[in-house]
């Protein structure tokens, strides 16, 4: 399978110093392209890398055209089978490559694959985003095998088991070429976060599967363009989970799923000013008013979206609210959701056992 991994930057010196040589190290795999696509950095990180790695191609876009826009851009220069999507923050060691890609070439109807992914600050715990698989509530909120809201578990081996998941990590994502390019690519309008779960949701509304490996890990430093707690991160995850929830979901009752949504974010509003983090706030406030000015858009890209929907029941999306589940209940690990992690072993085994 001829493969492209493509690492996204901008003004990234730093990163790229200390993660390209991993990666070159432990890529040395058949029909695989290291290509760098640059987001119109202004700092010297091409000139370093075509100084320093002159076996990485280098696609140069001009501007920033963020995440989404950016991928959308470079990828369509690549001619691959397959894309590894991986962040510029990302360590990778020997074999990391083979069996997501090994994974994907077994079932035409696997769409993409992700490893797990570990924190690079804490190599004993899972990272933020993405962990150890993404799920997604019926509401829109993304949680993970390995984390729920803020809650980072201790990687212990609980999660040794490949099992289909609802989204997979930009941060580090093996998708077919075929595969992304029928869903649209990147929603370009996010700029950046949630345009994976955006693209997860749509393949999977189109009858695809995503797979977890868990016998590929990769270690994510995390935060890199936006600290986590950066009201600018805050409102684009906020306000792209409102515009894929309002795209992609597809059951009858779209308008009391957002009602609930708006109630939700509501208590998280409360929530930041209590706290004082009033920068917060508003962004949460800013992001709805956004969603609310970008509906007609919305609109026409949900039409078009649900004239390609071919399954219409997910067994990784939680029918219950996981924000629920953590503030009132106290679930705070994966675990803790018995019934939800029952069903999604048992919808897994069902598909067939993954051999790796």
């Amino acid at each position: 399978m001829k493969t492209a991994v493509v690492v996204l930057n901008w003004n990234g010196r730093e990163h790229l110093e200390k993660y390209l040589p991993h990666l070159i190290e432990n890529s040395n795999v058949q029909n695989v392209e290291l290509i760098l696509a640059d987001n119109g950095s202004s700092d010297d990180s091409i000139s370093f890398v075509e100084s320093e790695f002159p076996q990485i191609r280098i696609i140069r876009l001009g501007r920033n055209y963020g995440f989404a826009g950016g991928y959308n851009k470079a990828l369509q220069q690549v001619d691959a089978d397959a894309f590894c999507i991986l962040n510029s923050d990302v360590r990778v060691f020997d074999g990391w490559l083979e069996k997501p890609l090994r994974i994907i070439g077994t079932d035409s109807n696997i769409a993409a694959v992700q490893p797990k992914i570990l924190s690079d600050r804490d190599w004993s715990r899972f990272e933020h985003a993405g962990a150890a698989g993404g799920y997604i509530d019926k509401y829109g909120y993304p949680f993970c095998r390995g984390r729920i809201m803020n809650a980072i578990e201790y990687d212990r081996g609980q999660f040794n088991s490949n099992v289909d998941i609802f989204w997979a990590s930009g941060a580090c994502l093996f998708i077919k070429s075929k595969a992304f390019w029928e869903c649209g690519g990147f929603d370009a309008d996010y700029f950046a976060h949630m345009e994976e779960i955006d693209l997860c949701w749509k393949l999977k509304n189109r009858g695809y599967r995503i797979v977890f490996c868990h016998k590929s890990k990769v270690f994510h430093y995390g935060g890199a363009t936006l600290d986590y707690n950066n009201p600018r991160k805050i409102y684009l995850n906020f306000r792209n989970s409102l515009w894929t929830l309002y795209k992609n979901y597809t059951g009858n009752c779209l308008r009391c799923i957002m009602i609930r949504r708006m109630i939700i974010d509501t208590a998280a509003i409360v929530k930041f000013f209590i706290s004082f983090q009033f920068r917060n706030a508003f962004a949460v406030i800013k992001a709805h008013v956004d969603y609310y000015r970008s509906k007609p858009a919305l609109r026409k890209k949900r039409r078009e979206l649900m004239s390609h929907v071919k399954n219409t029941i997910h067994h990784e999306m939680l029918n219950h609210s996981i924000v629920k589940h953590f503030f009132l209940y106290g679930h705070k690990t994966f675990d803790d959701l018995k019934q939800f992690k029952t069903t999604v072993l048992r919808k897994s085994r069902n598909n067939h056992r993954l051999s790796v």
